[in-house]
């Protein structure tokens, strides 16, 4: 007989929010230095006349960039080092896997944006495993303002909390 995973204390937790304002402007450098350490040449990111030159006020950060910052949260280390936002979510005896990312781009982010990011756990199911193990996909949505409150991206993040098996 299987344990249910998803107790009435994780379901309690759906709908949760966490909102983080960053302490300043992402930044022009942010930008430079995202695009160099993904290998993105694209002028939009480094160049402003250029950047003009295609209908933006200035210099754009790469589109993923927000997503894959921690900036924004200024949030102290972990034990393991990560210096972001978790939900601490308590699932004995898995492990946790990406299950991926939904990303909208809504607007392009400026330097000078400063982003304010609610994160909202939309949704938890249990399932099983073509392999037949236990699992909890967690569902949670991120939204991206800037600090005028204009909508610039939306990320659809899902984490599988996948059972290692039986506990000794």
């Amino acid at each position: 007989m299987t344990e249910n995973m998803l107790t009435s204390d994780l379901r309690a937790r759906i709908g949760e929010t966490r909102v983080y304002v960053a302490p300043e402007p992402i930044g022009r450098a942010a930008f430079r230095y995202f695009a160099q350490s993904i290998g993105d040449d694209n002028p939009l990111y480094t160049d402003e006349q250029f950047a003009r030159e295609h209908g933006y006020a200035g210099v754009i950060a790469p589109p993923t960039l927000v997503c894959e910052t921690n900036q924004y949260a200024n949030l102290p280390r972990e034990s393991t080092g990560y210096a972001g936002h978790v939900w601490d979510l308590e699932i004995p005896n898995t492990r946790v896997l990406r299950g991926g990312n939904e990303y909208t781009f809504h607007q392009a982010v400026q330097p000078e944006d400063i982003l304010t990011v609610t994160w909202s756990i939309a949704d938890m199911v249990e399932r099983t495993s073509a392999k037949g193990n236990s699992m909890v996909i967690v569902t949670s949505q991120a939204q991206y303002v800037n600090q005028s409150g204009e909508l610039l991206v939306t990320n659809v993040e899902t984490l599988i909390y996948q059972s290692r098996g039986s506990a000794s």
